[in-house]
C-alpha cells in the first residue's frame, strides 16, 4: 500500500478501522492523489474537489439516476421527514403519530439523534438537542424502537452510494455482488429495487422504524396531495402517494442536506477570513501530515469505505443504552452484512461536519468528546477485546502528533467544519400540525408546541 496512506488520519478513522480495498484506493486517488503534504491546504484551488454546491443547485448534487432531484420532491420530502403522521405503523396505538424520521436525525444534533442510543417509537421528550429523550415507562423494553449501534448522521448522504454502518442499504456500487444477503422479508430486500442507499434506507424505514404512509390521510390534506402530484406527475394518480414515492421524496430532500455554510466551505469559495489561524493550521494537518483525507475523501469528508479501529461496541448502560445484545450482528460491521471474514469489524467512514453538536462518538458511543477520539487514534491502542488483533487495521499505529497539533486538528474539525445554520433545512411547520420532530406530550412541552 502506498506509504502516504500508512500514516493514518486521525478523524479518517474516528469511527472505523483501516483496511482499504484496492478499488476504494483508486476511487479516492481521483480526489486526493494530487494533494501533497506541502500544497494540500495552501489555497482553495488545491482543495477544490472538496467544495460543496449550493443546496438548490440540484444538477450539481450527486443523485440517484432513478430519482432525479426536483424542487417539488425536496419540498415534499422535507415535510414528510419531519411529520409525525408518518409514524402510522407504530407497534402500540400510544405511539401512533408521535415520532418522525427527524426524531433520530434532527438539525439540533447535526442530523444525528443527540444520544448514545436513539429512541424512535417508545420514546418521550426531546430536551434541547435531543438529549432529553427517554424510554416511555408504559412500553416493555422489547417494544421500544432502539438499535444496538449509534445512529449516524444524514448530513452529506449525497456523497455515499450505500448507507448504514455496515453499508447494507443500496442496490448499486459496492453492494453489487452482495445480492445473496438481500434476504426476503428483511429491509435489505429493498436493495433489489436498484436504488442507491439514501432512497433504499427511506423505504426500509417502514419496517425498521415503523414508519409508513397513511395514503387516505395524506390524500385528504390538500398541501400534501398537491405536492405528491407535482413531485410525481409521470405516475398514475393512484400510485403517486405510497411508501415508495414518499421515500424517493425524502431521499431527494436528504441529498440537499449540505453543510455548505461552514467556515471551511466559505474558505473554499474564497473567503480568506472565514477561518482563524488555529482552524487553518488544523486544516493543514488534516490534508497534510495527518493524512485524514486519504480516508475521508469526499466533499462530505466521509466515504463508502470500511475500517476497523477496535473501538468498543455499544453496551448496556453507556449513555443510558438498553436492551443491547452483545452478540448483535451490528457489532460485526460490514462483515455482519456480507458474512465475509475480511469485512469483520469494519465500519463505514463517517462524514465529519457539525460534530460540535454531537455528544457521543464511535459506532458504539464509546467516546464523549472529539478530543478523546483523537487521542485514541494518536495512541493507537484498541479498546475492544472482542476484535481479534488480526482484524485491526495495519495502519492503526501511533502517530506521535503533539498536543498542539492535536488541538489544532480538533479545532478545524469541530469549528471549521461547523455549519451554524442547519435550521434552514427544517420546515417551520408541517401540514398535519404535528410538533417537530416529535409529537408526544413531553416533546410538545420541550419544543414549546403546547
Amino acid at each position: 500500500m502506498n506509504k502516504t496512506l500508512i500514516r493514518l488520519s486521525f478523524i479518517a478513522l474516528v469511527i472505523y478501522g483501516c483496511q482499504k480495498s484496492t478499488e476504494e484506493e483508486q476511487r479516492n486517488e481521483s480526489i486526493t492523489g494530487s494533494i501533497s503534504a506541502d500544497d494540500a491546504s495552501s489555497t482553495p484551488a488545491a482543495l477544490a474537489a472538496f467544495k460543496m454546491p449550493a443546496s438548490d443547485d440540484y444538477a450539481a448534487i450527486p443523485q440517484d439516476p432513478k430519482n432525479p432531484i426536483t424542487a417539488e420532491k425536496v419540498e415534499l420530502g422535507k415535510l414528510l421527514f419531519h411529520d409525525s403522521r408518518m409514524s402510522s405503523a407504530s407497534l402500540a396505538h400510544r405511539g401512533r403519530s408521535t415520532y418522525s424520521c427527524a426524531t433520530c436525525h434532527h438539525a439540533e444534533a447535526g442530523f444525528q439523534s443527540g444520544m448514545a442510543q436513539a429512541i424512535g417509537e417508545g420514546g418521550l421528550g426531546f430536551g434541547v438537542a435531543g438529549e432529553g429523550r427517554y424510554a416511555d415507562p408504559s412500553y416493555i423494553i422489547d417494544a421500544i424502537d432502539i438499535a444496538p449501534i449509534r445512529t449516524p448522521s444524514v448530513l452529506n448522504v449525497a456523497y455515499s452510494e450505500v448507507l448504514m454502518w455496515s453499508g447494507q442499504f443500496g442496490g448499486t456500487g459496492i453492494n453489487i455482488g452482495t445480492e445473496a444477503n438481500w434476504t426476503p422479508g428483511t429491509p435489505r430486500y429493498n436493495n433489489f429495487l436498484g436504488y442507491q442507499g439514501t432512497e433504499t434506507t427511506g423505504l426500509s424505514a417502514s419496517s425498521r422504524h415503523r414508519l409508513s404512509v397513511d395514503e387516505e390521510y395524506l390524500s385528504s390534506i390538500p398541501e400534501y396531495k398537491n405536492l405528491f402530484d407535482l413531485a410525481f406527475p409521470d405516475l398514475p394518480e393512484s400510485e403517486r402517494i405510497s411508501n415508495l414515492t414518499a421515500s424517493l421524496a425524502m431521499g431527494a430532500y436528504q441529498r440537499t442536506l449540505l453543510p455548505n455554510q461552514s467556515p471551511f466551505q466559505l474558505w473554499l469559495r474564497g473567503d480568506k477570513r472565514a477561518m482563524n489561524k488555529d482552524m487553518t493550521d488544523g486544516k493543514t494537518l488534516f490534508f497534510g501530515k495527518a493524512k485524514c483525507a486519504s480516508c475521508h475523501s469526499t466533499p462530505g469528508l466521509g466515504a463508502a469505505t470500511f475500517y476497523s479501529l477496535g473501538m468498543n461496541d455499544l453496551a448496556n448502560g453507556v449513555g443510558g443504552a438498553a436492551n443491547v445484545d452483545p452478540k448483535a450482528v451490528e457489532h460485526r460491521g460490514r462483515g455482519g452484512f456480507t458474512g465475509l471474514q475480511k469485512d469483520m469489524y469494519q465500519f463505514k467512514t463517517p462524514q465529519l461536519y457539525n460534530l460540535k453538536d454531537v455528544s457521543y462518538f464511535g459506532h458504539g458511543s464509546s467516546f464523549t468528546s472529539l478530543l478523546d477520539v483523537v487521542h485514541y487514534i494518536n495512541n493507537a491502542v484498541p479498546q475492544n477485546g472482542n476484535v481479534p488483533a488480526t482484524r485491526i487495521a495495519n495502519q492503526f499505529k501511533p502517530l506521535y502528533l503533539t498536543e498542539d497539533e492535536i488541538n489544532k486538528l480538533v479545532t478545524f474539525i469541530r469549528d471549521g467544519l461547523y455549519d451554524p445554520n442547519l435550521s434552514r433545512y427544517v420546515p417551520s411547520s408541517v401540514p398535519s400540525g404535528s410538533c417537530i420532530p416529535n409529537n408526544d406530550e413531553q416533546s410538545r412541552t420541550d419544543r414549546g408546541c403546547n
